[in-house]
């Protein structure tokens, strides 16, 4: 008797190996990489500047304060933090499916009417209670499948954070560079304005004397005109900026102090690349778009089980009485089954259920690769724009230079009357048009630096995730951690915040708890107004 126990134990624990062995679908196979030995606008040098906060290479205060602000109070980040945990209960709910389901019940029936028959000499009671238990088989692998996808959903829910705040940095950097151009460009403008000013009330008294014609009068007022005409612009231009970075910031419409002018900022002496195989393990972006793919493989499965007999266990235990007070002295009864579901036919419905999945797992294979792309087309952009604008800035500091002289030696040559007041107006415009030329291209090759480590994929982590990265690593190494250097660690596409502590998950609820009374007290509030 006994070895036939455990003969019955042993056949039980086989079987439920093999069936949660047994998983249909294809399994997630990485996408190939097609990518060349090197980006076509590179010198082939790697810099480790793009596995540190670059922003900080500009040595800006204010600039540094503005992203760590951006980064705790940008709407759009909060929103990504908030999906994040919304993926991670995704993955609770759907493993749920795959253990066995627990529930009670509880009746109290009186009367004389049973079965259809109306007893009138015999009412009665029928008192029970039961619990019982559901267990569906994951023979086919759907619910493992369907973790599998919520798993890596989960993981691009981070990689698409980690995505949006590297954008998010770009995007502060850029505006506040542009916000210092048109401030610069205002300036000028101003500057200009006042010169002009000035010349037309030389102009206009000469005028006066008899020495010179309307027509050099007229055409100086054209000239301040056209100066005081750009500072409405460039006020403008400014004001919508300090809104735009305001928004990044998670504020109100403000405006935005700036510390330095361009030409303060030093430009870097070397351009970091890399290879392009390298972007795939850094860039967030396309390891969001690769988990994607995988979710949408694993879907394939899911719909494939579900052409499947569905095949649970059922198993109940209670108490039943015609008399409350004797329900639980008659004894416990029981019931066990299993039973089997099956599609028999349904016009091809689940199969074509497939045929989604797989079309759908197609468009996330082909959206990668796409993301790859277009991911190596921005480096290659970023290299040829920096390249260029280099190119450009040194061909408009001589024409500044050239054209600054040429303004000062022609207003000098109209005083002493060798010259008319054509030449100084041509030479005017261009030194002012050169002014604004210079100024603008400076912002703008500033801004390709931020926009090839963002096309990069930066290399930036919070200073809590590199606190709990360090402490991984020193715990996979076997060493103390405070051996290891900080300075070298960067960011390579791993998520350190994947698995909670218990003190973690404890401080989460914590602060979910507080967040749910606060919204108690103050919809109380609400209401206790509107009464008022």
């Amino acid at each position: 008797m006994m070895k036939m126990k455990i003969y019955t134990y042993l056949f039980l624990l086989i079987g439920i190996v093999l069936v949660q062995s047994c998983k249909v679908g294809p399994n997630f196979l990485q996408p190939e990489e097609k990518t060349s030995e090197e980006f076509r606008f590179s010198n082939n040098t790697t810099d480790s500047i793009i596995n540190l906060k670059w922003w900080e290479l500009f040595k800006d205060p204010v600039l540094d304060t503005l992203i760590i602000t951006a980064l705790r109070e940008n709407k759009n980040v909060k929103i990504a933090a908030s999906r994040i945990e919304q993926a991670r209960a995704n993955v609770g709910f759907t493993k749920a499916d795959m253990g066995p389901k627990f529930a009670i019940n509880a009746s109290a029936n009186g009367g004389d009417f049973v079965n259809g028959l109306t007893t009138l000499n015999n009412p009665s009671n029928i008192f029970s209670a039961s619990a019982g238990v559901n267990w569906e088989l994951d023979f086919w692998g759907k619910f493992r499948r369907g973790n599998e996808a919520a798993q890596a959903q989960l993981l691009a829910s981070f990689y698409g954070q980690r995505a949006l705040e590297i954008s998010l940095i770009s995007e502060v950097a850029y505006n506040y560079f542009q916000l210092i151009d048109y401030k610069a460009r205002l300036d000028i403008s101003e500057s200009t304005l006042a010169l002009r000013d000035s010349t037309l009330l030389i102009i206009q008294e000469r005028f006066n004397e008899g020495y010179t014609n309307i027509i050099d009068v007229n055409q100086a007022q054209i000239q301040k005109a056209i100066a005081q005409v750009s500072i409405p612009q460039f006020k403008r231009a400014i004001a919508f900026t300090e809104n735009n970075l305001s928004v990044l910031l998670g504020k109100t419409p403000e405006s935005i102090y700036t510390l330095k002018t361009l030409q303060d900022y030093n430009l870097p002496e070397t351009i970091p690349t890399g290879i392009p195989s390298g972007i795939l393990q850094r860039r967030p972006d396309i390891l969001e778009s690769q988990e994607y793919y995988r979710a949408s493989n694993a879907n394939i499965g899911v719909a494939q089980a579900m052409r499947f007999p569905a095949i649970s266990l059922t198993g109940v235990l209670g108490v039943g009485s015609t008399e409350l007070s004797s329900l639980v002295s008659n004894g416990l009864g029981w019931n066990a089954a299993a039973g089997l579901v099956a599609p028999l036919f349904e016009w091809g419905k689940n199969k074509k259920r497939v045929d989604i999945e797989r079309e759908n797992a197609l468009q996330s294979l082909l959206m990668y690769e796409n993301t790859v792309l277009n991911a190596l087309l921005e480096v290659d952009n970023s290299l040829i724009e920096l390249s260029s604008l280099k190119e450009e800035l040194y061909a408009n500091k001589a024409m500044l230079d050239a054209a600054s002289n040429a303004s000062y030696l022609s207003r000098e040559r109209y005083y002493q009357g060798v010259t008319s007041y054509l030449e100084v107006i041509e030479n005017q415009g261009v030194e002012f048009n050169a002014k604004l030329a210079y100024t603008e291209n400076y912002q703008r090759l500033l801004s390709s630096y931020v926009f090839l480590y963002k096309s990069l994929g930066g290399g930036w982590i919070s200073p809590e995730e590199l606190e709990k990265y360090t402490q991984q690593l020193a715990d996979e190494q076997g060493v103390d951690v405070l051996s290891i250097n900080k300075e070298n660690l960067f960011y390579d596409g791993q998520i350190v915040d994947l698995h909670l502590t218990t003190e973690e998950k404890q401080e989460r609820k914590a602060v979910k708890k507080a967040l749910r009374k606060e919204e108690r007290k103050r919809r109380t509030q609400e209401r206790q107004n509107r009464k008022n």
